[in-house]
């Protein structure tokens, strides 16, 4: 029998679940600064040793991390900007109108419309100095150099996409839609000096996250964050790459990607991103996707491949449909882009999500792959012991969760379920149900799955009202935060008995 590619999981561990945007600030957002730093020293309090986040890259309408400008850069609004001002190139006073947002949510039109004036501060005075690096950030230059693939078409398509009012790459004049022609062009007056900001801004953020995965190295925490198989139809990927994608002469897709209508959806999923053409990437050996991934690893230690069933095949559903019901399943080169990328990066751990209907096809890619896959507890519960989601039936190359970033807290799920699922619960776990959080808590870090990732909620027992996304829900995703005195209470009162819990088990 042919051996996995990775097989990188071989020691029971267990984390936490919390996006960076949670994490609490002075500036409307979370970011990479104090707060991060705090969470991380919790972490180490209670033995824990994986911290999962959401995609880092810069957002666009929606505020979805799914959908982001690029699959290479990182968001700004995650920069610290305290070091700025040490650094002279922010003042505190300049901060004022940051200050004033909310501390206990993210109201991104506010974020918005504050942040980007005062970043531009920073850049400003940064050039005027004549400096080519900050202290402990590295050369600018040579920060350039590395991400030389990528950086310069995603600062032009950013500085572009401004100057033509925020509109999607389509909407652009013709000169401009595409790469080659538009670097032909006569720029408009500012644009270059706009892409030299974004480079500068994103020198800081990876300068941030390298300082910040050096410090949680030194903890024993790991970084655990997500790739989505696919990128945003409006990114500096497609605009930038648009030979490999499924797209007309015009830019426009010509098939997207989706799901087809399933329990949970009669009409299905339609995502509505562009598909790949594989024979293009085939015929690159690949290189988009492992200067992708090269780039993950800059990111994470861990890597979660988002919707792993694509790999082995996708559906793909015409650009003029309106739902996902019509459409066709399209095999690609799954095992083919796995060898390839374990080749340029024989190191890496990945994890597979392979939640929903998964066939025996997309099984045995993951087998060859070696990934584990994952187990989500909110689904365990149907009254079937057969049911792949309960803990009896779990292969140990799995991460159990209690619920993910899509799920409602425990708490809030719990209360909205039916009363046989609920009696199924309490039953299966031998429990009264009122503590219904660490229940779930207790049975993934007890579950013979090698890792145990749950959301901060379900430590801190919140309700619905602590949900970072709903699935569909056009509004009020990505926005909630905890506050410091939350963290400092769960640490005083829980920290210990996780860390005993977590020995208990073979997690220390």
């Amino acid at each position: 029998m042919t051996a996995p590619l990775y097989n990188w999981l071989n020691e029971r561990t267990s984390g936490v679940l919390l996006h960076v945007s949670c994490l609490p600030s002075k500036t409307g957002i979370g970011n990479l600064g104090s707060a991060a730093y705090r969470y991380i020293d919790f972490m180490e309090a209670a033995g824990l040793h994986v911290w999962q986040i959401c995609p880092l890259g810069p957002t666009g309408y929606g505020d979805s991390p799914y959908q982001c400008f690029s699959a290479f850069a990182g968001n700004p609004y995650f920069i610290d900007l305290d070091p700025l001002v040490t650094d002279g190139l922010l003042h505190e006073n300049e901060l004022g109108l940051l200050h004033a947002l909310p501390e206990d949510h993210v109201d991104y039109g506010a974020l918005y419309s504050t942040f980007w004036p005062i970043l531009s501060h920073a850049y400003n005075r940064f050039k005027r100095s004549g400096a080519d690096h900050l202290d402990g950030y590295g050369c600018i230059k040579a920060f350039r150099k590395a991400h030389s693939a990528w950086i310069e078409d995603f600062a032009l398509f950013l500085a572009l996409k401004s100057h033509f009012g925020g509109k999607c790459w389509l909407e652009w004049p013709a000169a401009f839609r595409d790469v080659h022609k538009a670097r032909k062009q006569k720029l408009p007056e500012g644009i270059l000096e706009e892409a030299e900001a974004h480079v500068f801004y994103q020198y800081l953020f990876y300068g941030q996250l390298t300082k910040l995965r050096s410090y949680a190295g030194s903890k024993g925490v790991e970084i655990l964050g997500d790739a989505p198989i696919f990128v945003a139809l409006d990114s500096s990927d497609v605009w930038a790459n648009r030979e490999l994608f499924q797209l007309n002469k015009n830019g426009t897709p010509s098939a997207v990607a989706g799901v087809p209508p399933d329990y949970f959806s009669a009409d299905g999923q339609l995502w509505g991103n562009p598909l790949y053409d594989w024979k293009a990437h085939q015929d690159t050996k690949f290189t988009w996707w492992i200067d992708r991934i090269k780039a993950n690893l800059e990111f994470y230690d861990i890597v979660r491949l988002d919707h792993f069933r694509g790999f082995e095949s996708y559906w793909s559903v015409p650009a003029k449909e309106t739902t996902a019901r019509i459409g066709k399943w399209i095999q690609c080169p799954g095992l083919e882009l796995f060898t390839a990328i374990q080749a340029a990066c024989p190191d890496a751990k990945f994890v597979a999500e392979d939640l929903g209907v998964i066939t025996a096809e997309v099984n045995e890619l993951r087998a060859a792959t070696g990934l584990p896959g994952m187990a989500v507890l909110h689904f365990a519960f149907d009254g079937e012991a057969d049911n792949a989601y309960l803990p009896h039936n779990y292969n140990r190359n799995t991460v159990a969760y209690s619920g993910t970033h899509d799920n409602d807290t425990s708490l809030g799920w719990y209360s909205e379920e039916s009363a046989k699922t609920q009696d199924h619960l309490r039953r299966y776990l031998g429990v009264s149900g009122d503590e219904i959080a660490w229940d779930l808590v207790r049975a993934a870090i007890k579950s013979s799955a090698l890792m145990a990732i749950v959301p901060l909620q379900d430590l801190m027992s919140l309700g619905s009202h602590a949900r970072l996304n709903t699935p569909g829900a056009p509004i009020g995703n990505w926005q909630w935060r905890y506050t410091p005195e939350q963290l400092d209470s769960l640490q005083n009162n829980s920290a210990t008995y996780l860390k005993d819990l977590l020995k208990l088990y073979g997690r220390a």
